[in-house]
């Protein structure tokens, strides 16, 4: 409770500082102070400290799996603002009030942490994703970011009308909006329990951008503001899928045998749409879209697998995942050409910077002794201990193979080939940063139980 009250009283106190200084690097500095200490009110909840006693009627549950999720995503949170946040006043003016909705998304990142009813759940979705349309649609100049705001609202108010028609169809069978509730009652399975079930089903996958359901996010990533996809792509679509994952094991668990194959199939479509499409891109921005889709369908085989190791593994990809993207989105939003022949002979003129991004790369490529080696391999095991569907595990294989080709081509782009200077600016705060962006991916890839047995605290 700790971290939902503190965001939300932060969103607020940023919103004021836009109206007492106009000074961008204050409203940085104050943005930085306030996810800091909603790092540490995360981790006093954690350790048993609360500073908020109110009576939730069991409708939220803050256990340690939310908390480290909740910590996981603030602390990535942190390594954004310092890394990509002195470039939002290249959007437009009004850097405090971006900073104020990124809290109100913190606000309801940590609602879908910790969700014990349906409603919460859509409370939830909704709170993390409305101040997202506005940041989508923020660089008023842009045409492109215009129809990425409009596209993006036009999909989630779409999906949110078919969550809230599931919920209304499972309340109506259950006559409960608590998930254990509904789980307790499946012993006798209703047309309206299974119509409930798919439109929810539906839903969040338009939320997680899984295949066929996916169309909306590379034009919505392309024309958001690059510093706010960094942002879209990673905290919130992480945010997704641990709601995913926390509504089909706590409200369906018992139905697992019977959702178990569709989601499978929406997997296997979501690596193979994602993986195959990024390698025909010209655009990294646009590659790194269709790669989120990719990751996305990596991540759904925790929901497919559905026991302890999947819901380990989901942690430990989406702080994988995070830490990589922000890191290479931070470096791209700096530069002036975002095709693959804009990153030409970067390591002759910035070699800190092709290190950094070649760790980052090799992450989400998951090659080993990188966080994304680790991530996949749980989800992987996660999988085969299923042991229900071994050719969607090749699929996966296969599709982390083709992963390795259009990552591996920025790479070679950068070592390989000949490119004029690009002129990039970069401070010592910035590159330090960046280095511990790329240590925690590598010491995530050589010890992961650093933070998974947090899980077990």
């Amino acid at each position: 409770m700790n971290a939902i009250i503190l965001s939300a009283l932060w969103g607020v106190v940023m919103m004021y500082t836009g109206v007492v200084t106009r000074n961008t690097r204050n409203h940085g500095v104050m943005a930085i102070i306030g996810i800091i200490l909603l790092t540490i009110a995360a981790w006093l909840e954690f350790v048993g400290v609360q500073f908020f006693s109110i009576n939730l009627s069991g409708m939220m549950s803050f256990a340690p799996y939310s908390l480290v999720f909740m910590m996981v995503m603030f602390v990535c949170t942190l390594l954004y603002f310092i890394l990509s946040g002195p470039d939002m006043k290249d959007v437009g003016d009004q850097v405090s009030d971006y900073y104020a909705l990124i809290f109100f998304v913190l606000t309801g990142v940590s609602i879908v942490a910790a969700f014990k009813t349906l409603l919460m759940l859509f409370i939830g979705i909704e709170i993390m994703t409305i101040p997202l349309y506005i940041l989508a649609a923020s660089d008023k100049r842009n045409l492109k970011s215009n129809e990425a705001g409009l596209k993006y609202f036009l999909m989630g108010t779409f999906s949110t009308g078919l969550m809230l028609m599931g919920i209304a169809l499972l309340y109506g069978a259950h006559g409960t909006f608590f998930t254990d509730g509904i789980n307790l009652g499946m012993a006798a399975v209703s047309p309206l329990t299974t119509a409930g079930l798919v439109l929810l089903m539906i839903s969040m996958a338009f939320k997680v951008s899984a295949a066929p359901f996916h169309f909306w996010t590379p034009d919505v990533y392309d024309g958001t503001p690059t510093v706010f996809t960094s942002f879209m792509a990673t905290i919130v679509k992480a945010a997704a899928f641990f709601a995913f994952l926390r509504l089909f094991e706590n409200a369906f668990g018992k139905m697992h045998v019977q959702w178990q194959l569709l989601i499978a199939i929406i997997t296997a479509a979501t690596l193979l749409i994602g993986n195959i499409t990024a390698v025909f891109q010209q655009s990294v921005k646009r590659m790194l879209a269709y790669s989120s889709i990719a990751q996305a369908g990596f991540m759904m085989l925790a929901l497919f697998a559905l026991n302890s190791t999947g819901k380990q593994g989901l942690i430990l990809y989406a702080a994988a995942y995070s830490l990589a993207t922000i890191g290479i989105f931070a470096v791209l939003v700096r530069m002036k050409d975002y095709t693959f022949e804009g990153f030409n002979g970067l390591s002759k003129h910035e070699p800190f910077l092709s290190v950094m991004l070649t760790v980052f790369l090799l992450s989400l490529a998951g090659i080993p002794l990188t966080a994304g080696f680790f991530a996949k391999y749980y989800m992987l095991v996660a999988a085969l201990k299923n042991g229900n569907m071994f050719w969607l595990v090749i699929v996966a294989v296969l599709c982390a193979a083709v992963s390795i080709y259009y990552y591996f081509k920025v790479i070679q782009s950068m070592f390989f080939k000949e490119g004029a200077n690009t002129g990039m600016r970069t401070g010592g705060v910035f590159k330090a940063t960046l280095l511990v962006a790329a240590i925690l991916v590598i010491a995530l890839g050589i010890h992961p139980d650093w933070l998974l047995n947090l899980l077990t605290y």
